[in-house]
């Protein structure tokens, strides 16, 4: 048996070492694979997660997007406005005040608390629901409000977050369109209605700061309409208001 040389040695430990070299290699490619394959079934899934949320939204407005005379509405109402700047309740000097009766249902004007919501939220439900009182303050500051008879929570969960997206997207709206429950200890709703726009307008003097011509607007409605929404809005719109600045 022939003696093994260092030339020898070192030869066959450099070819284990490439053999092992090529080893680990392959080992990282699958490695490699194993995670640009899972990387790719994550955002795929994620895809599929928003193009089927997508999809529920656009069913949603379509879902409200019929017949505007199927909805049932009213004509809008003008109301004589009052309230400007007329805050009550906590942290205010009238701070034992914690309901305010308010002459129509809903309100478009009206004393109010002295912070409006500024949560960021913009669709509500029965259980986080600001006071009545809160949100009379958001009207004052430019909002509309879409109040819905406290029933149709669950059904039309999907249509006002969808609604919500889009009318909170229009220049007229400027983010400032809320959905909230109405609170039946505030007077019930009429007959045969589910759903109620308010907003509250005024002319506002850009020099002195002088608020004229307050006026609000009511309009209810049997059934939830994505045109008579958008048209409310473009009546009446953020920029009409007694402090449209305010958040």
């Amino acid at each position: 048996m022939a003696r093994e040389t260092s030339r020898d040695r070192r030869e066959r430990v450099a070819e284990m070492q490439a053999a092992q070299k090529r080893a680990e290699r392959r080992r990282l490619l699958v490695v490699i694979g194993a995670c640009v394959a899972v990387i790719a079934i994550i955002g795929a899934a994620v895809a599929w997660a928003i193009i089927g949320e997508q999809n529920k939204k656009d069913e949603a407005l379509q879902n409200i997007s019929g017949d505007v005379a199927a909805a049932s509405c009213d004509p809008i109402t003008n109301d004589p406005a009052s309230g400007s700047s007329d805050h009550v309740g906590p942290g205010t000097n009238q701070a034992d005040v914690t309901k305010i009766e308010y002459s129509t249902v809903p309100p478009s004007s009206g004393k109010h608390f002295a912070v409006p919501a500024v949560d960021g939220r913009r669709v509500y439900t029965v259980a986080d629901a600001p006071q009545i009182e809160t949100l009379v303050h958001n009207l004052e500051h430019g909002y509309t409000i879409l109040w819905y008879d406290r029933s149709v929570e669950k059904e039309q969960a999907a249509a006002f977050e969808a609604l919500s997206t889009k009318v909170n997207a229009m220049k007229e709206s400027a983010n400032k369109f809320l959905i909230s429950p109405w609170d039946p200890a505030y007077g019930a709703l009429p007959a045969g209605k589910k759903y109620a726009l308010s907003h509250w307008s005024a002319d506002v003097d850009q020099a002195s700061g002088k608020v004229s011509n307050q006026m609000g607007h009511r309009q209810l409605c049997g059934g939830l309409n994505t045109t008579v929404v958008e048209d409310f809005v473009k009546k009446h719109p953020w920029s009409s208001a007694p402090e449209p600045g305010a958040a």
